[in-house]
């Protein structure tokens, strides 16, 4: 039986992380898609202005 006792952990993890991306990939989308979205721009637009410190900006 050790082989089952083997097999069992890897098995549990495997199906924990399908449950896992399936709740992250129900989770996209909805109400707050937009304000998520223009949240996500922002913050992408504010680094792309940041110029970067040290010696490679001079």
């Amino acid at each position: 039986m050790d082989y089952v006792a083997a097999i069992v952990p890897p098995l549990v993890m495997a199906i924990g992380f399908g449950f896992l991306v399936r709740a992250i990939i129900r989770s996209q989308g909805g109400a707050q898609k937009g304000k998520e979205d223009a949240a996500a721009d922002l913050l992408a637009a504010r680094a792309a202005t940041v110029a970067p410190a040290g010696p490679a900006a001079e």
